[in-house]
């Protein structure tokens, strides 16, 4: 059990920081997002540290810090997208359009294809989906060597496996998310069109 005096924040980013950036990756599923996550955790850490009353661990006191800081995330995001949607709502079509609805002089079409954004968008919701069925070492490994990208020693030090061990696990799982993805995404694709 830690108390107050044993805090030291000059060793949490050794001591913790792996773990607290993996706890944040399985949730929020992009990197730079979670070591922003977990630094703003460690900020938040360092303000609050006369706060720690040594009931916890340490490391069980910074991954608290990191939930909240997690859900704050998810609810800010929540707030801009709904906020998003009421601009669009209050922006009247004819300061873009012409009586023909074709782009008035000076307005950029879109960029990107609202369908294809869309479609996008619902394909890494199944994938994720599909993902969590995992069992917890193959999604382990499937994040860390497809997502992450990290090279096969680093994965191998880190689970303590083998690397033929590695590549059994990846290859289940990626036969695993393939017929996941063909039930829940190509059978209703084929079925769409």
């Amino acid at each position: 059990m830690a108390t107050d005096k044993e805090i030291d924040p000059a060793r949490w980013v050794e001591e913790h920081g792996d773990i607290l950036y993996r706890f944040t990756l399985g949730r929020v599923r992009d990197p730079i997002l979670a070591e922003d996550l977990v630094q703003d955790t460690f900020l938040a850490a360092l303000k609050g540290q006369d706060s720690f009353s040594g009931r916890s661990s340490e490391r069980t006191w910074l991954v608290g810090i990191l939930k909240h800081k997690i859900i704050d995330h998810f609810r800010k995001a929540k707030r801009e997208v709904l906020s998003d949607q009421l601009e669009l709502r209050e922006q009247p079509v004819d300061d873009y359009l012409d009586r023909k609805g074709k782009w008035k002089l000076g307005q950029e079409a879109w960029v990107t294809n609202p369908e294809k954004a869309y479609e996008r968008k619902e394909l890494w919701t199944v994938l994720n989906r599909c993902i969590d069925r995992l069992n917890e070492r193959q999604k382990k490994i499937y994040v860390l060597r497809e997502l992450q990208e990290q090279d096969t020693a680093r994965i191998c030090e880190e689970l303590d496996i083998s690397s033929s061990n590695l590549w059994v696990l990846l290859h289940r799982a990626r036969l695993q998310l393939k017929a996941c993805m063909q039930i829940h995404w190509f059978n209703t694709q084929e079925s769409d069109a």
